[in-house]
């Protein structure tokens, strides 16, 4: 039936172009954004996902820069240990050198002084961000240092902080204000050789300005030095040796954490991105395909409308 009062073909022509614009403004949109869920409306599950896997990321990027300064102050202090181990190695060969006869102890121990002052400068020289982990002036004693290490999310969606720990006060050297918090300025008890008049004695390596100052015999040469004194003080080098190598192994594995839980949050991080990205991001050769026929549709639905309006005007031909 034709009537010049309502025009069904023109409607349906138009509802049809009107779908193929909605349409093709969708496909701009998800080719000029990226996205093919870019709002809630787009697809409200995905999207939510996608929301919070991006704050996730964003908080593991910062993870990633706190484990780089983690990196920054293990790797600090393991070099400072690595050196004092060289140079107090360095003073127990000096010290096996001064039990050979004839050997001037004063000149050793003018090469000893040398040495210890060098350990000094390393310790005080250890520091990374205002934090020294082998030398400390402070009231407050080094204390276990907690360092950012992960972000995690549970099942259940609580989330929560990691960290990585590492007690500063074994790997403390020298401490100024509590002498017997530094492994070289604290009091290492030895066994003297037999025949000695006391079966022990207590030695310590340096000399601070101190309140309160090692109460045993500090690591020094004199000319009156006996050998049975000189065995002493390599007994406590060598047990001081043997509590820094313990400290820098545990350091230096701390240190391979660290390296190893950054190397895995770099790789979480590239691995949430893609899943993200299969979530919402847009095929572009896809909607570059469907933007294309959508323009060839909304020609061809200009022209059915264009041809659905003239049947009004046909009629006129009936009554002429």
């Amino acid at each position: 039936m034709s009537s010049i009062m309502t025009n069904v073909s023109a409607i349906s022509a138009l509802q049809t172009l009107r779908n193929i614009n909605s349409d093709m403004e969708n496909t701009q949109n998800r080719i000029s954004s990226g996205y093919k869920v870019d709002t809630a409306a787009d697809n409200a599950a995905y999207w939510s996902i996608a929301t919070t896997m991006r704050s996730d990321k964003a908080a593991m990027s910062t993870v990633n820069d706190a484990l780089g300064l983690a990196a920054a102050k293990t790797d600090t202090a393991y070099l400072g240990l690595d050196n004092s181990i060289q140079v107090l190695s360095e003073i127990k060969t000096k010290l096996v050198a001064a039990r050979e006869p004839g050997v001037d102890k004063l000149k050793v121990n003018a090469e000893v002084d040398e040495l210890k002052n060098q350990l000094k400068s390393i310790s005080e020289s250890a520091s990374f961000s205002g934090q020294n982990w082998l030398y400390n002036t402070d009231a407050t004693a080094n204390a276990t240092i907690e360092m950012v290490g992960s972000f995690n999310r549970s099942d259940t969606g609580a989330v929560s902080v990691g960290v990585l720990k590492f007690d500063t006060a074994d790997s403390t050297l020298i401490d100024t204000n509590d002498v017997t918090l530094g492994l070289l300025t604290k009091d290492t008890l030895v066994t003297q050789p037999s025949g000695t008049t006391t079966a022990t004695a207590n030695y310590f390596l340096l000399d601070v300005d101190a309140a309160t100052p090692a109460t045993g015999n500090e690591i020094t040469l004199t000319s009156a030095t006996t050998n049975d004194d000189l065995d002493g003080m390599i007994s406590a080098v060598d047990q001081m040796l043997t509590s820094m190598t313990d400290t820098a192994a545990t350091l230096g594995a701390a240190n391979a954490r660290i390296d190893m839980q950054n190397s895995f949050v770099s790789d979480l991080i590239d691995t949430i991105g893609k899943g993200v990205g299969r979530l919402v991001d847009a095929d572009m050769n896809e909607e570059s395909t469907k933007l294309k026929a959508l323009q060839t549709q909304q020609q061809l639905g200009i022209q059915s409308l264009s041809i659905a309006n003239t049947d009004s005007q046909n009629i006129l031909q009936l009554f002429r």
